[in-house]
């Protein structure tokens, strides 16, 4: 005990002569009232009045409530007033930082150049984990404070700064790995003048010559500034810092205002800090069931991944991963998304509005982009859960200058398929597997290239007989080319491909094997101009080859007896380019026009079937066959697709919105299933499948409220959409050697409402959405057979009016949260029997208007907590747990209603994916 005693005094020692020094050469007194306030409240008080810098473990002071009036009293009379009869100590270094430490947290002794060095030479002790931490936090600090003191002279330097303007270019990276930085805003605030960094963290700005204040802010980040004397054209490269969050609160800075100021209207932006908090089913963050708690995205029901954007089908959404098209974006037939959450860095979700350099789709684009990897230090990452596992690698290959990513993941769930009591099901097997891998090089200030590829695998065996199986694969490389600070380039070349193989070999004399196959190699050139300060343009070319395998239908074995049936292959050229232009023509006013000239050509080999033109097309109404060579042109189709975009903003945090945008889809998916299936087909245009065109007129109204905390905001819209595919009665969609008999051309039309309003800091934080919205479609034909509803109207398989979303994050502390996931929808259109009558000598179903009537509504309550582990800097691995419900309430949402007849009774069954909670635990770590 003596020998406590005397530690404790020498600790005590050399606080007093800290506190003495630090006293006699700063302002130190405090004034205020702290009745029942969060030790959090006195910490800002003391920053405000003084210039001292706290630095603590919030975690440790959540449970600390300051009860203290005071007057002119010194740093020290207070911090000893509030900290009386409690276990919590400080120290006053020289440099003006005190340290907040509870009594384990304090050394036994300090060395003789303790505070003249700013850091602790006894980091290995465990009991010293937390001073570490707060040094260390002083150390990034005071770089940080040296970087916004210091004057940068960008361009050439001469004795005055002379007139007209110049233009800084450069990177926002992460301090900590050395990564780019995304959708960071760049600005001065006299003149207003602001940028956003691209997908690689670049800007350029250019500004009248003389002193600026620069600004940088981005999400998770700390704002900095730098104060730049700009003389003529020049480069500044930029770090930020991560931001610790403050205790209990939650703040995003940096996008605060982009809603109301942004030029994009119909654009969501999600990162993987937001999507985490947010509940989903079997414990792993899914950027696809997040999304669907966005306004105007919607799904048809349980355990799907297809996206209905805005009443478009699941087809007519792009879908890119590091500009690779990703066909089925999908794991275990919906339950998973394709892509790891441990590798994406950001998701961009536009609805409307869409710029000119994206193409190829009617309703939406889903751009994701993957982390670059760490350039400062090696680092990793995981997690375990009950169906699913992860783990990603990530560091430099030579630091500063090249890193790589690797990340994989797996499922081990046929424990769970053998636990339900079906047999079928007990003997089922279900797997997948995907890896990523990602190299980045800088050469120099002006070239760097980036490669990317991806690989996944499904596999599901059906009661030990018919196995299924599909794959993705996806490979890019960018060069990016600085040419000077207004000029940039990007060229990138890419494969895409998807397949599918359902086998079975249970009976041998009918074992069979069918095969489908997409392969697409796509080339393209973006160009970014910025000419003057309110003025970019953006410009480009591309072109994509699509080679297609329809379907192979093979014997599966020496004794099978089925008979081999191949479809022709398929190949198509698109080509396009681009030209878009921004210009503001005041801070309240700007533009955005863009076009965008594609071109496609169905190329031979390919057999050409001819029929009567007095019939509706049917096999046996062939007349004909004309045969084309290879890359012989077959049909070709071609058109502008406009694009403009104004914004006016009424004040600083309210705006006006309008967007017209034009596109065509060359490709789309054939399918008898309203949601992604692995079965579903590709198909090109040819000469009767002409290509999908769509115009959509948008008008949205953005407000924000309390200091840009609170965003609300109403978007309308209005599209219409020809060529359109719909299906007679009964069509037959695999190894269709004339699959144009049994299709026909819809006219589509969608239309709605979409408002949200989101909180974006404090304890308390999320979003309500609530979005009507109707899809409709129209097949009128002098044929019967082709005529759907008489050649009325009637609802699309996804058109579901009415859908609230309500998510709710609550944090209690550095280390615990918790989030509610609340949504509701419209059922979505069925057609049901209505009636039954007797002919050919059996009692047969008459069927109602097709889509006439609508499966119940769907409800679901979804609950988790996150759990984070201590904050030390010494660990072996920076854990979390996250434990969560899906579907709280159990409720058995139809997925699907279907009947059947049985001894001349008609009866309806409905089936439930997810009929009851669904309880998970997942094990998060990284190192």
């Amino acid at each position: 005990m003596n020998q406590l005693y005397k530690k404790l005094s020498l600790i005590l020692f050399i606080f007093s002569c800290s506190l003495s020094y630090g006293q006699s050469n700063k302002n130190t007194f405090i004034t205020g009232n702290f009745t029942n306030a969060p030790f959090e409240n006195l910490v800002k008080a003391i920053e405000q009045q003084t210039s001292y810098k706290l630095f603590y473990n919030p975690t440790l002071f959540d449970s600390v409530v300051v009860n203290i009036t005071v007057d002119h009293k010194t740093v020290s009379e207070v911090l000893d007033l509030a900290l009386q009869g409690t276990s919590y100590r400080y120290a006053i270094s020289k440099q003006g930082s005190i340290y907040l430490v509870k009594d384990k947290s304090l050394q036994a002794s300090a060395p003789s150049d303790f505070f003249d060095r700013g850091q602790s030479t006894h980091q290995n002790d465990n009991d010293n984990h937390a001073l570490a931490e707060y040094l260390e936090k002083e150390k990034k600090e005071k770089s940080k404070i040296f970087a916004e003191n210091k004057q940068y002279d960008i361009g050439r330097k001469t004795s005055t700064f002379g007139s007209g303007t110049a233009t800084l270019a450069g990177h926002v990276k992460s301090s900590e790995t050395g990564e780019h930085v995304i959708g960071a805003s760049v600005y001065v605030e006299n003149p207003l003048i602001g940028v956003s960094t691209d997908q690689f963290g670049y800007f350029a700005i250019t500004l009248p010559k003389g002193s600026h204040e620069l600004k940088i802010k981005s999400v998770g980040m700390k704002s900095t500034v730098r104060k730049i004397n700009v003389y003529s054209d020049g480069k500044l490269d930029i770090e930020l810092l991560e931001e610790v969050t403050s205790l209990k609160e939650v703040v995003i800075e940096s996008e605060k205002d982009r809603n109301v100021s942004g030029m994009q209207m119909g654009l969501e932006r999600l990162d993987m800090k937001t999507m985490k908090k947010i509940p989903v089913a079997l414990g792993e963050v899914d950027i696809f069931k997040v999304m669907l708690t966005l306004p105007g995205v919607q799904t048809v029901g349980e355990g799907t991944t297809g996206l209905n954007v805005r009443g478009g089908a699941t087809n007519q959404n792009l879908i890119l991963f590091n500009d690779a098209t990703i066909y089925n974006p999908a794991h275990l037939f919906g339950f998973f998304s394709a892509f790891n959450p441990d590798i994406v860095k950001n998701v961009e979700l536009y609805k409307s509005g869409i710029p000119a350099e994206y193409g190829g789709r009617l309703s939406s684009v889903v751009d994701v982009n993957s982390r670059d990897g760490n350039k400062k230090k090696l680092s990793g990452g995981g997690g375990l859960g009950p169906i699913t596992s992860r783990l990603y690698v990530e560091g430099p290959i030579i630091k500063d200058r090249t890193s790589f990513l690797i990340g994989g993941r797996s499922t081990y769930s046929d424990w769970l398929l053998k636990k339900i009591p079906n047999d079928a099901i007990k003997h089922s097997k279900a797997t997948f597997y995907d890896l990523n891998a990602n190299i980045t090089h800088d050469f120099n200030e002006k070239n760097s290239l980036y490669l990317t590829g991806y690989f996944s695998k499904d596999g599901f065996t059906l009661n030990g007989d018919t196995s299924y199986s599909y794959s993705n694969k996806a490979a890019t490389v960018k060069w990016k080319h600085i040419f000077d600070n207004k000029l940039y380039g990007v060229v990138t070349g890419g494969y895409s491909g998807y397949d599918y193989k359902i086998e079975s070999d249970k009976n041998p004399v009918t074992a069979y094997t069918l095969k489908y196959a997409i392969q697409q190699l796509n080339a393209k050139a973006d160009f970014s101009y910025f000419p003057i300060p309110k003025h970019s343009l953006n410009f480009g070319i591309s072109a994509i080859k699509y080679s297609l395998s329809p379907g192979s239908y093979l014997a599966n074995g020496k004794r099978s007896t089925v008979a081999d049936d191949v479809l022709p292959k398929e190949q198509g050229l698109e080509t396009a380019l681009y030209l878009g232009d921004h210009y503001d023509i005041s801070q309240s006013l700007s533009i955005y026009g863009g076009i965008r000239y594609s071109a496609y050509n169905f190329l031979g080999p390919h057999d050409k079937f001819i029929y009567s033109g007095e019939q509706t097309k049917s096999v046996q109404n062939i007349t004909d066959t004309i045969s084309y060579k290879s890359g012989k042109s077959i049909a070709q189709y071609q058109g502008p697709e406009y694009r403009v975009a104004v914004k006016y903003a009424f004040s600083n945090n309210a705006s006006l919105k309008f967007s017209y945008n034009r596109t065509r889809q060359y490709i789309q998916m054939l399918s008898n299933t309203t949601a992604i299936s692995p079965t579903d087909i590709w198909k090109l245009s040819d000469s009767y499948l002409k290509p999908q065109i769509g115009d959509q007129i948008s008008l949205g109204l953005y407000k924000n409220l309390r200091g840009n905390t609170i965003e609300t905001s109403a978007e309308w819209y209005y599209k219409t959409m020809q060529n359109s595919i719909d299906y007679k009665g009964g069509a037959k969609l695999i190894l269709n050697h004339a699959i144009e008999t049994d299709i026909i051309r819809a006219q589509g039309k969608a239309y709605g409402m979409e408002l949200m309003i989101k909180k974006t800091s404090g304890k308390l934080n999320g979003w309500v959405t609530y979005t009507y919205s109707r899809s409709l479609l129209k097949t009128k034909s002098q044929y019967a057979s082709e005529t759907v509803n008489n050649g009325r109207y009637y609802a699309s398989n996804y058109d579901k009016p009415h859908a609230v979303n309500v998510i709710g994050n609550y944090k209690f502390s550095h280390r615990f949260s918790t989030s509610l996931n609340v949504t509701y929808s419209t059922g979505r259109p069925i057609t049901v029997p209505i009636a039954k009558y007797y002919s050919d000598g059996a009692y047969r179903v008459f069927y109602g208007p097709r889509n006439g009537e609508r499966i119940p509504d769907y409800f679901r309550i979804d609950f988790s907590m996150n759990i984070e582990g201590n904050h030390k800097i010494k660990k072996l691995a920076h854990s979390s747990w996250t434990v969560g419900i899906y579907n709280l309430t159990g409720r058995r949402n139809a997925y699907s209603v279907y009947f059947e007849s049985k001894d001349g009774v008609i009866s309806g069954h409905k089936l439930s994916i997810l009929g009851s909670p669904i309880p998970t635990v997942t094990y998060n770590f990284r190192f």
